[in-house]
């Protein structure tokens, strides 16, 4: 009867340790040395058979006629003494040290001595400190040593990335043959196929121009020109000079453009006819056996596919963030998307999406040990699209609740509020957040002090609209900040004066809807017409309402949630929070109801964004 094994496993581990510290005993004790590496001038005594065992390249240099396999000392060259001082440490002791200065290096010399445990640990390694500054680099050496597993993982993580990594000179550095690898890709996450085709025309006038066009006829097999408007083809790219100049460029061109109307090139590709064991038997021709001929099939050429890249799933989404996670709404097929799961969310927070399609939020309360003055701050967090995560940020120094939230010129601004501290103060103090610097600093204050207001952007101009004052009084208020001028400016007030409302930009107006006035809740709305500024009445909502968040989606007008005072059984009046989504019908003129109550909304901010339906799950 055999052992369990558990015991099997144990015994074998016991034992292969008992013979690593052997053999580690000798060496430290120069016992049984018969062989010495010589590595630019240092010397490495070792034992042919543990080198034979651990390496095939060694093994085969060992049982050769070469004359290494007969001398004591064998010389090495390419390969640096610390990093083969690493490798032989490894081999007698299962130990390695690898760091980001010695991985690439480390990563060659055991490909050359294949010894796959430190190629599989080096792959590991790189793959999970992939990042913008790296991931080229990484992809070439892949390639180079021909790790399917690294060069397909980091391409993978350039084409995920591709805008950003797109605009680093190392990237016009690659060869055709790297650069078709990463453009012929279906993962390539890009919204529009014209990013490729002007990204490959300024790969070519980089660097070796001349040799680099020859390669172009190549390169457009990768372009999926079928993708783009017919207009972009020939206003952009037949009149683009390469592209005139070069015949076989044109003819390409021109299959392109005859798909377009139906009428599709076909070329023949071979199809090479594989035999199995029994056919091959069936196949014996007067004694000879007919290994099967390549045989011709109808193919299009690679410059008609038409398959759409990752990025092109892009969608118009609300974006639904709470304590509990994120949740992304499509309106138009009533349908949600699970986004991200996060404990890290505060109840009370403010959202912002900016124009890059970049999502931030910043409330809560947080203590900050780096700021011994003044340690409570709040949270600042951003969404990862890629890994669906909140990445966090330098957190706001100075917490407060209520406050408005606006982006312009690469800032965002933290505007007005009241402290998170006893007294709660209104301010109108301003805080901007420079995304180049990764800083947080002070803008010019407000005119007014103000809380419960609204903040919205359009073209890097911050409005500030309503809320309520010092003496806690609805303000009619509006006024807009220009960084560029560091200057704040009232515009026309509102028609009332409210807090706690809706506000968007939409179709370039302000619209605002609902809140809280002085005499109590409001269902009126209101748009603000920014090139005459002047307000006007508009289609009063259905409900009184505070707090509702207005999104303009795809053209769309939409009012979600809020709080409304609705009447129990026993006829009691209570504040509720409503989880239901209206859009405006601009043909009627009027709000209708999307027949869904979303779960998910409850507590939570409201954001227009575009996100990948491909990374997320349907709820």
């Amino acid at each position: 009867m055999g052992l369990p094994l558990d015991q099997v496993e144990e015994l074998r581990l016991y034992q292969q340790t008992l013979l690593q510290d052997g053999l580690k005993d000798m060496l430290d004790h120069n016992k049984f040395l018969d062989c010495v590496l010589k590595v630019k001038g240092k010397e490495f005594p070792c034992h042919r058979l543990v080198l034979a065992a651990c390496s095939p390249y060694f093994r085969a240099m060992f049982l050769s006629d070469m004359e290494e396999s007969k001398k004591r000392e064998v010389s090495l060259e390419d390969v640096d003494p610390d990093v083969m001082g690493k490798i032989l440490h490894y081999i007698y002791t299962s130990e390695l040290e690898i760091t980001e200065q010695n991985v690439q290096d480390i990563f060659s010399v055991a490909n050359m001595f294949q010894i796959p445990s430190i190629f599989t640990v080096c792959v590991s390694f790189l793959q999970k400190r992939l990042c913008l500054s790296n991931c080229l680099a990484i992809f070439r050496l892949g390639l180079m040593l021909d790790c399917a597993r690294l060069a397909v993982a980091a391409r993978d993580f350039i084409c995920d990335r591709f805008a950003l990594v797109s605009r680093d000179e190392e990237f016009y550095q690659l060869s055709p043959d790297e650069l078709i690898a990463v453009i012929s890709s279906d993962s390539l996450n890009v919204e529009k196929e014209e990013s490729v085709f002007e990204v490959v025309m300024k790969w070519v006038g980089t660097k070796d121009r001349e040799s680099r066009q020859k390669a172009l006829p190549v390169i457009f097999e990768s372009i999926r020109f079928r993708l783009m408007p017919n207009d972009y083809i020939r206003d952009h790219v037949e009149k683009h000079a390469m592209v005139k100049s070069s015949p076989e460029l044109l003819k390409k061109l021109q299959m392109v453009k005859d798909a377009q109307k139906g009428k599709f090139t076909v070329v023949k590709k071979k199809k090479v006819k594989k035999n199995s064991e029994n056919q091959a038997k069936e196949n014996v021709v007067n004694g000879a056996v007919d290994e099967g001929e390549d045989t011709e099939e109808d193919a299009l050429p690679g410059i008609l596919n038409d398959t759409m890249r990752f990025g092109m799933f892009l969608q118009d989404l609300i974006f639904m963030v709470s304590d509990s996670g994120a949740v992304a709404y499509d309106p138009n097929a009533n349908e949600c998307y699970f986004a991200s799961l996060s404990t890290q969310i505060p109840k009370n927070h403010v959202s912002l999406v900016t124009k890059e399609n970049q999502i931030f939020i910043v409330g809560g309360l947080y203590y900050n040990e780096d700021n011994k003055e003044d340690p409570m701050s709040s949270y600042f967090l951003q969404y990862d699209h890629l890994d669906a995560d909140w990445l966090g940020m330098p957190p706001l120094p100075s917490p407060r609740c209520l406050f408005g939230l606006g982006e312009a010129e690469n800032s965002i601004f933290v505007v007005g509020g009241k402290e998170l501290k006893e007294g709660e103060k209104t301010l109108d103090s301003v805080l901007c957040y420079d995304r180049l610097s990764f800083k947080w600093g002070e803008a010019d204050p407000l005119p007014y002090a103000a809380y419960g207001h609204a903040v919205v952007s359009h073209k890097d101009l911050v409005y500030v609209i309503g809320g309520k004052g010092s003496d806690k009084k609805c303000l009619k208020k509006m006024c807009v900040y220009n960084p560029a001028k560091f200057e704040w400016k009232e515009m026309a007030p509102m028609k009332t004066a409210r807090s706690l409302f809706g506000a968007t930009v939409h179709k370039d107006k302000i619209y605002v809807a609902a809140g809280v006035t002085d005499s109590g809740l409001t269902s009126s709305v209101e748009v603000y017409d920014i090139a005459t500024n002047k307000w006007d009445t508009f289609t009063e909502f259905p409900q009184e309402r505070s707090s509702v968040s207005l999104v303009s989606l795809s053209g769309v007008l939409y009012l979600l949630g809020g709080f409304a005072t609705v009447e129990t059984e026993s006829g009691e009046l209570v504040p509720t929070e409503l989880n239901d989504v209206w859009r405006y019908d601009e043909e009627q003129k009027k709000w209708e109801g999307v027949p869904r109550e979303i779960q998910y909304a409850s507590g939570a901010t409201f954001l227009p964004v575009r996100l990948n339906v491909l990374r997320l799950t349907k709820m």
